[in-house]
């Protein structure tokens, strides 16, 4: 796609996101989409197919502005991964309150067992977050279920808090339902001397982890071991983990 393609597109979706922000899906049909950005329902066409394209475009642009703004945020905390947790939760659902028209189309209509593309690099995010823990010896779980277990609280903490009346929102509900999630998950500061098999099991397979996703090129990998040894060895460490 050339440079003016894309300008022209990404004016598009800059006047489908007013809409959306100020009418809800509902608000985004081709026809008020294409009468807004001054072209005609064919181009509009070209350039997504039909609505359900240019819904999952704008599914897209809501998951940049978000990362956008947490990775901004984010940079600007102390260097403390379990910090970072409850930073990134409040930051999840402010931006669900802000934006809740893109909320709901980025996270209330996803379909049983798929995810929409655009929250990948969401996820990993929070992925990259939790390896971060584990690997400083602050998860009492594995990274996995961790993620699960936060990204569905959050997103239904931030959906039940749009479907209140805003004079009626009580946002303690989110705060103490984050406290009670991220505690379930992590664990205090490891003494240097401590001897907490669990935590140091998880902290061993993180870091095989990050070892294995961004070794040498050369090798493709920055562990010593074969594949099948590597498999056995983090099911070890997971075994050990509880």
């Amino acid at each position: 796609m050339n440079e003016g393609r894309r300008a022209a597109r990404r004016q598009v979706l800059q006047v489908a996101a007013k809409l959306l922000e100020e009418g809800g899906s509902e608000a985004v049909s081709t026809r008020a989409v294409a009468a807004a950005a001054g072209i005609t329902a064919p181009a509009l066409y070209r350039m997504f197919d039909d609505k359900d394209g240019l819904l999952a475009e704008l599914a897209a642009y809501g998951f940049e502005m978000y990362l956008a703004e947490k990775r901004e945020a984010l940079a600007l905390t102390p260097d403390d991964p379990v910090a970072d947790l409850y930073r990134g939760w409040d930051l999840h659902v402010d931006f669900g309150l802000r934006h809740p028209a893109f909320y709901m189309l980025m996270y209330g209509t996803v379909r049983p067992g798929r995810r929409p593309p655009a929250a990948d690099e969401a996820h990993a995010l929070l992925v990259r977050l939790l390896g971060r823990a584990a690997e400083a010896g602050r998860l009492r779980v594995p990274v996995e279920q961790a993620t699960r277990v936060i990204h569905a609280a959050t997103t239904g903490a931030t959906l039940a808090l749009i479907g209140d009346e805003p004079s009626e929102r009580d946002l303690t509900t989110s705060a103490r339902l984050r406290d009670t999630v991220i505690a379930s998950v992590t664990t205090d500061s490891p003494a240097s001397s401590g001897s907490d098999l669990a935590s140091r099991a998880l902290a061993l397979d993180a870091a095989l982890e990050t070892a294995l996703t961004t070794g040498p090129p050369a090798t493709g990998t920055g562990v010593p071991l074969r594949d099948t040894e590597t498999a056995l060895l983090r099911e070890w460490l997971r075994q050990l983990a509880g």
